[in-house]
């Protein structure tokens, strides 16, 4: 038997409010501001002491891995979805709508996927998903003649990390601005008769993942 099984049951109920309270507040923090809010801000949010936090996670890894689990897998169903749809272009379009609702309305979890530092096997499994169901739409729209033939699966992921960078910036004061963005680097994807060459060739995946590392949340002001 173990201090737990011996706590009173009002204790253990207020223990889980403290963790459901904690859970709540870093969910609120994460998203917007970014992965690197202090553990001390989360408490404080939250209504509690920075020692009750440490008692329910003994570091900011723990809770983040907490927080983002389920997070993860909703996000990998909703790139299964977007694999599913029949024609491939239209899987690419809504895919990369939906990859760029989900990361700018959570700054957090677009860190998640961008930072090493918090890097584990759950965000590279998605990250795989990702990678490799672009890959295959990109296929399956060039066969059908909707997508231009030197476009490979990774100039789509270059274009959803920038127009993700437009929404950073745009979020505040025109939050559906990003959308304009997407809608006319797509349509630089598109088969046309008067297109140029494209001036190089696409980056490779390790290519890509240096070049995530180095994305950091925008400050957000405290005023």
């Amino acid at each position: 038997m173990t201090d737990t099984d011996l706590a009173p049951p009002h204790l253990r109920a207020d223990a889980q409010r403290n963790r459901e309270r904690l859970l709540v507040a870093a969910a609120d923090l994460f998203r917007a501001r970014g992965l690197d809010v202090s553990m001390e801000d989360i408490a404080r949010e939250a209504g509690v002491g920075v020692g009750t936090l440490y008692r329910r996670f003994r570091n900011r890894d723990e809770l983040i891995d907490a927080l983002f689990e389920s997070r993860l897998a909703d996000f990998a169903d909703v790139i299964r979805e977007c694999a599913a749809i029949p024609d491939g272009w239209r899987a690419l379009v809504t895919l990369t709508e939906r990859m760029i609702e989900v990361q700018s309305a959570d700054r957090g979890l677009k860190q998640l996927f961008h930072n090493r530092e918090h890097m584990h096997a759950a965000v590279k499994d998605v990250t795989d998903l990702v990678l490799d169901a672009v890959g295959q739409m990109v296929a399956r729209a060039q066969a059908a003649g909707e997508m231009r033939r030197d476009i490979e699966g990774m100039d789509v992921n270059l274009v959803v990390f920038a127009v993700g960078s437009i929404a950073d910036l745009t979020v505040d004061r025109d939050p559906v601005a990003w959308r304009r963005a997407l809608s006319i680097a797509l349509d630089g994807l598109r088969p046309g008769a008067e297109r140029e060459p494209l001036p190089a060739g696409p980056i490779d995946r390790a290519s890509f993942a240096a070049a995530l590392e180095c994305w950091r949340p925008p400050i957000v002001s405290d005023d």
